[in-house]
């Protein structure tokens, strides 16, 4: 019965979270009278449809476009936390881009798999190639940028490695690099939980949420949504990538001929930070990698945090030299 009430309570709380307006930010005021354009484009590769999203603002007609590939248990909803000025598809949106979002097949709101080992790393890269060239036929435009976090900087990654032809700048937002220890996961699909979806975010010793990091509300929402699109269980398949020994490299990054950004916090604790402060003796020229001291995996959506990462990926977007870009001489202040 308690876990009952526990669970009512919750579900109010959000149901009352959901419904509150965006909070505008003393500090970082957002612009009045901006609404947004949402607009779904059929897609289908293999026989699956999969879900693909264009948001821009109403009225505009943005000559670039950036595609965002979500990671290996929760779909492109995330990058999408409606409040205040957390939304990274309304940040670039205002700065002049169509934004694109895409679900690898099995998650979110794409059609489900029969067999969650099915979208594996190759697979997804598959499907972001096919959203890409879709982007390309409906905007007209010859190149777009591509964004992947987490496990989708593996796929992003390797999809910009052996299709590159219509990639401008390529993003890997807490990028994993190799494997992340030898687990051998052998359920097709994943549980999703609500204590799951939470997990990224800071937590003070005693467990308890840092909340000079992330905002409640942000917390809840993003829950909330985790729940609402991705419901109890999600493909499995990259997880199973993810999951080998940390010498194992998953993104061959030799391969990548795109300028790159590598981009993430310093305290994530999926990441390989060896590797990260030698990306670029691998990359091509133009990448750059920037490291946001204190933040961890959810960068994008922590409060002390994330306007730092929408400027230095607008940077890089934009084409602007970053002042001071990291190389490994600059790792030891992190470790």
């Amino acid at each position: 019965m308690k876990k009952c009430i526990t669970a009512w309570l919750l579900i109010v709380l959000l149901a009352c979270v959901a419904v509150m307006p965006a909070q505008a930010d003393p500090e970082g005021a957002l612009p009045d009278g901006i609404t947004y354009a949402y607009a779904e484009y059929p897609l289908e590769r293999a026989g699956i449809a999969l879900h693909l999203d264009r948001v821009c603002v109403e009225g505009a007609e943005p000559d670039r476009n950036i595609l965002l590939i979500h990671g290996v248990t929760y779909s492109s909803h995330e990058f999408d936390v409606d409040y205040e000025d957390y939304s990274l598809v309304r940040f670039l949106a205002r700065s002049g881009y169509a934004v694109w979002r895409l679900d690898i097949a099995g998650f979110g709101r794409s059609e489900e798999v029969e067999d969650g080992f099915l979208p594996d790393s190759d697979y997804a890269a598959e499907d972001i190639r096919a959203a890409v060239e879709k982007i390309c036929e409906v905007s007209g435009q010859e190149k777009i940028d591509l964004l992947g976090w987490s496990w989708g900087t593996v796929t992003a990654g390797r999809c910009a490695s052996r299709y590159p032809e219509h990639i401008g700048k390529l993003v890997l937002y807490a990028p994993i690099l190799s494997g992340i220890g030898a687990y051998e996961v052998t359920e097709p699909f994943h549980h999703n939980t609500w204590e799951h979806a939470a997990d990224d975010f800071q937590r003070k010793e005693d467990g308890t949420f840092d909340y000079a990091i992330v905002d409640p509300a942000v917390v809840e929402m993003l829950c909330s949504s985790s729940w609402h699109y991705d419901r109890e269980s999600s493909p499995n398949g990259g997880r199973r990538d993810l999951c080998v020994e940390e010498s194992q490299v998953l993104i061959d990054l030799e391969k990548i001929t795109v300028p790159t950004l590598v981009i993430c916090g310093s305290r994530d604790p999926y990441l390989n930070y060896e590797r990260v402060f030698t990306v670029l003796d691998s990359l091509p020229e133009g990448s750059a990698l920037e490291v946001i001291d204190g933040a961890s995996h959810v960068a994008y959506i922590e409060k002390p945090y994330h306007r730092d990462f929408q400027e230095r990926l607008l940077s890089f977007l934009d084409g602007n030299a970053a002042e001071d870009i990291l190389t490994a001489k600059g790792a030891d202040q992190f470790f």
